[in-house]
């Protein structure tokens, strides 16, 4: 049975309310005039700009020495805490307090953290960011990592226990390999949320010590200019790149597991 051309009109207008915003500010972001409104014709001189400019290079090093720990940090202890919650403890509250961050408004997160800081008299700066951003990375990590386990052959790991394998052999050599996708996609999760995070940097960073986000918001204040349309579709091809990864190597973890 044919379907009526007319029910495709709301999918692709869906799409194009979607992504025209994202398009125009990619091309944008090739004009070689002075506006960030008028296409003037193509040209690169505004992505040169970026990297003459001091303050968006200091907040991409920030930036990147945030997600980096703060990836690191979320996997592991996200992965360990979605295997405790599967295996070891069947909690319902439990799996709702850890990824409670995850749905808390970030402003609500961010203020909490500040306050908090605050109560144990620690200063703010790259630290402070990065273990903020640990927190609520690690929830995404954790329910990511959660739903591959409820996929996990258990049979496996039972064969490796009666086996003679030690816990923590069963869960190096058995658990960890069918869990590999899982940890890979919550990995690059937490990894691009952190890139693109303001709210709760805004709150725990130091004035000295600004992430990209920061100082793209203290540029924006006093208008758009082009250098802003530039660097935002840099960060559109990173977030688009870790998508395209996540899912090739969740295909190729598969076909070999």
């Amino acid at each position: 049975m044919r379907r009526p051309r007319l029910l495709y009109v709301p999918f692709w207008a869906t799409y194009v309310f979607l992504y025209a915003p994202i398009v125009v500010l990619v091309v944008m972001s090739f004009n070689s005039g002075e506006s960030p409104y008028v296409y003037e014709g193509f040209g690169l001189k505004w992505y040169g700009a970026l990297a003459e400019n001091a303050a968006i290079r200091e907040g991409l090093v920030n930036t990147l020495i945030v997600a980096v720990g703060s990836t690191v940090l979320a996997t592991v202890l996200g992965t360990l805490l979605a295997v405790g919650l599967a295996r070891h403890t069947r909690s319902r509250a439990l799996d709702a307090l850890g990824v409670l961050p995850a749905v808390l408004p970030d402003l609500v997160l961010g203020i909490g953290l500040l306050v908090f800081y605050a109560t144990i008299k620690s200063t703010l700066g790259l630290h402070s960011v990065l273990l903020a951003h640990t927190v609520f990375g690690m929830a995404f990590v954790t329910a990511v990592v959660r739903t591959r386990l409820t996929h996990a052959d258990t049979s496996l790991e039972e064969a490796s226990r009666d086996l003679g394998a030690t816990p923590f052999t069963t869960f190096v050599r058995i658990t960890l390999p069918q869990l590999a996708p899982g940890i890979l996609a919550g990995a690059l999760l937490a990894f691009t949320l952190s890139i693109d995070e303001f709210v709760i940097a805004f709150f725990t960073a130091a004035p000295t010590t600004p992430t990209l986000p920061i100082v793209i918001y203290s540029m924006v204040r006093f208008g758009v200019t082009p250098e802003i349309n530039a660097l935002a579709t840099l960060l559109l091809l990173v977030s688009f790149t870790a998508v395209i990864v996540t899912q090739r190597m969740t295909r190729l973890t598969e076909s070999l597991s």
